[in-house]
């Protein structure tokens, strides 16, 4: 952007100096050295970039305020701590030295090219229009390619962010998220070190929520889905890993009533229940993904499995039967495929889990209701207030809210992408469009002569609309090569498209010659519609 924006002054700072030719060749012919002309023409750009430094300096905090309003929540220094983001030295000094160094760099391009203005030639000229068509203003035409080059880069990474956005909305979770309701409580206390009182708290809270009018269905777990889960190395009865045991991808305590709440459908086999208690045989459910990656083609019903195996004495545990396999969801993200998930009743942690588990995550709550979620919370609050003996629920978020979070992010960089986009491709339009209409203003006596000659007036506007769209033509075709470059470096932000996506580089060369199109239509009419009588006159 920042670019884009210096080869739009770049090109207004030529057509300024090439305006003052004749002003300058009267200083040099009363004896003004070089270096002083080209002081006089350093200093005024730096003083016109340090205002508008000054200028997109409260422009860009005014901006910022806005992007604080519509962040995603995990971008470090912003949301609740959002005051970390202010004004301050580092902030001024960088706008002060961007400012000076584009006023240096791009105003010293014009004041050289105008300090070797050519005396006898440019006082001779008067006030009369030279003809300096396109071949002559190689610079501000190499700008321009430049130009829509960049806004093309810009534009198709907003495309791509675009497509991902469309396609995570499109995703669906394997889960039902609406009239959900969950909220979090950390277990402090000696009274929840171990799995007995954690389930003592469990079947209280259930019982508690499940007479509460509009409720359907409660249950309690570690991990809320899209949030993701732990991992738990483990192994198959009956097998052995070349490594000695598996790596566990998903590990998640439920309690009964987890895939009710949330609708995850059981495909074989049975649900927990409150009969898969400490005392009862342990058991486990995994899920479709679980299926594939370890009985391909089989039926994992009745296999058993060893989870924590190699944590340690106080993680391993017993034998697992698995009783039932469920549908995959999107755990870790509307943007990661299913993982291979393990599912095992809370009141058959061990201990050594359940203390683990409290130090990496506090305890989920999920509530379906029959009614709007969020009406419910405080009810909700009050009661697991209630059950716990005074800890407090926090976080109160309904899952729509949960799966709109987790996408907040991808949302956040498309708008960011999508606003530096449409702004260079305003720009670039700009630039193109001042070019041909300085073109054409110079051009006016020569068009003159054209029309004079038998020239039609269409004749003269395609020939005005082939120059320009050359220069468009030919920054998209060097944009092209850049952003087929460039877009590897957007992959780890994409789902469900390519970085080389054919509709994109197709989309956005067709947009952005439509539009340079447009800019250039302007000047080629006006063009079309030159007086050749009052252009010789």
């Amino acid at each position: 952007m920042l670019l884009i924006a210096c080869a739009n002054v770049a090109n207004l700072l030529l057509v300024r100096a090439t305006g003052r030719k004749r002003e300058i060749a009267v200083r040099a012919a009363i004896g003004a050295a070089r270096g002083r002309v080209v002081r006089q023409l350093l200093t005024e750009s730096v003083l016109l970039s340090i205002l508008g430094g000054a200028l997109g300096l409260a422009l860009g905090m005014a901006g910022v305020r806005a992007l604080l309003a519509m962040n995603p929540g995990d971008i470090p220094r912003i949301g609740e701590r959002g005051s970390a983001i202010a004004l301050d030295w580092r902030l001024v000094g960088f706008t002060l030295f961007v400012s000076l160094a584009t006023g240096i760099l791009f105003g010293l391009i014009p004041a050289l090219d105008v300090s070797r203005v050519d005396l006898s030639g440019a006082l001779k000229e008067g006030g009369g229009r030279s003809g300096t068509g396109l071949r002559h203003n190689k610079t501000r035409s190499f700008l321009v390619i430049t130009e829509v080059a960049l806004a093309l880069v810009l534009l198709v990474g907003a495309a791509l962010l675009i497509r991902t956005f469309w396609a995570l909305r499109a995703v669906d979770p394997g889960f039902d998220p609406h009239r959900v309701l969950t909220m979090r409580m950390s277990l402090a206390g000696s009274r929840f070190e171990k799995t007995a009182g954690v389930n003592q708290l469990i079947h209280d809270g259930v019982e508690r929520l499940e007479a509460l009018p509009g409720v359907a269905a409660v249950a309690a777990t570690y991990n809320l889905p899209i949030e993701g889960a732990f991992g738990v190395p483990f192994n198959i009865v009956g097998r052995t890993p070349a490594g000695g045991l598996y790596d566990g991808r998903g590990w998640t305590g439920v309690s009964p009533g987890y895939f009710e709440v949330f609708r995850i459908p059981i495909l074989r086999g049975r649900a927990f229940n409150q009969r898969d208690d400490a005392a009862a045989a342990r058991v486990a459910i995994v899920n479709q993904a679980m299926v594939r990656q370890f009985w391909p083609g089989g039926d994992p019903l009745g296999s058993q499995i060893l989870l924590g195996k190699g944590y340690g004495p106080e993680f391993e545990e017993l034998a697992r039967e698995i009783v039932g396999v469920v549908g995959d969801f999107h755990d870790a993200g509307l943007n990661r495929n299913p993982v291979p998930m393990v599912f095992v009743p809370l009141a058959q942690v061990t201990d050594g889990l359940t203390a683990l588990a409290h130090r990496a995550a506090s305890l989920a709550w999920a509530v379906r209701t029959s009614g709007a979620p969020l009406a419910l919370g405080p009810s909700v609050a009050k009661e697991l207030e209630i059950s716990s003996g005074g800890l407090p629920a926090a976080r109160v978020r309904s899952m729509d809210e949960i799966v709109v979070e987790s996408t907040a992010r991808a949302d956040f960089n498309m708008t960011l992408l999508a606003i530096f986009g449409c702004s260079a491709l305003l720009l670039a339009v700009i630039g193109i469009y001042g070019l041909m209409a300085y073109s054409v203003e110079q051009r006016t006596q020569e068009i003159g002569i054209r029309l004079a000659l038998g020239a039609d007036a269409g004749s003269v506007r395609n020939m005005v609309v082939r120059q320009g769209m050359f220069l468009a033509w030919t920054g998209v075709a060097i944009g092209m090569i850049a952003a087929l470059g460039l877009t590897r470096f957007l992959s780890g932000f994409l789902f469900g498209v390519k970085a080389w996506d054919p509709l994109v580089f197709l989309a956005v060369p067709v947009l952005l010659s439509g539009a340079a199109l447009v800019a250039v239509w302007i000047p080629a009419r006006r063009a079309a519609r030159t007086d050749a009588v009052s252009a010789l006159r």
